[in-house]
């Protein structure tokens, strides 16, 4: 993605039918190509009459909201965050078939859920537990201990000052189709298509570490 204004969708880092059978090819085509360049779209539009602000990153506009101009800035929050959260959201996933060692992220996982299974089932919860659009975190804090947060709409853990390892979208566009209303089935197929190589990546960078 472009660092500044103009904002670019990019393209994804699999094709469109790499997630299958546990993201829909359709569902994912949609997200991506429609909903997420619809955030860019829009995104470029309230910039473009602002060049004070078209230098600014991503998560520059994000982390100094307080400084936008009170006119644009809850509509900059709204549309920078969801570029923001839909990276992640598609960036942390991978083709069923790969697997990926962590050396960091595994040994924090046990130390701090105890078990692969309880981080999984609460992961879940939380997953679950949102009411409405949003989307699950999982996220590190300045000393390296995980755990898990839930966002509405399109706020970012970055606002909270949060290091994120991975998130979930839970808004129904993620999931509609074949899911229906059921999010729990669309969790479960989740899980089998984490990137565990970038959330490794993502937490060597919360830790600080090379």
């Amino acid at each position: 993605m472009n660092e500044h204004y103009p904002f670019a969708n990019p393209p994804l880092p699999y094709t469109y039918d790499a997630l299958e059978p546990y993201v829909n090819i359709q569902t994912l085509y949609q997200h991506h190509n429609r909903i997420l360049q619809q955030y860019v779209t829009n995104l470029n539009n309230i910039l473009k009459d602002y060049p004070e602000l078209q230098t600014l990153s991503l998560e520059e506009l994000l982390t100094s909201a307080e400084n936008l101009p009170p006119e644009i800035r809850q509509s900059v929050i709204d549309r920078a965050g969801g570029i923001y959260n839909h990276m992640i959201y598609f960036y942390g996933m991978a083709n069923p078939s790969a697997y990926f060692q962590t050396v960091y992220l595994s040994p924090a996982i046990i130390r701090d859920f105890g078990t692969g299974e309880n981080f999984f089932n609460e992961y879940k919860k939380y997953a679950m537990s949102i009411f409405g659009p949003g989307y699950a975190w999982l996220v590190a804090d300045s000393d390296g201990k995980l755990r898990f947060i839930t966002t509405s709409y399109e706020d970012s853990p970055i606002l909270y000052n949060l290091c994120i390892v991975a998130g979930i979208d839970v808004w129904e566009h993620s999931y509609y189709a074949p899911y229906f209303t059921s999010r729990s089935a669309y969790i479960e197929d989740w899980f089998h298509v984490l990137n565990w190589e970038i959330m490794e990546r993502r937490y060597k960078n919360c830790i600080n570490v090379e």
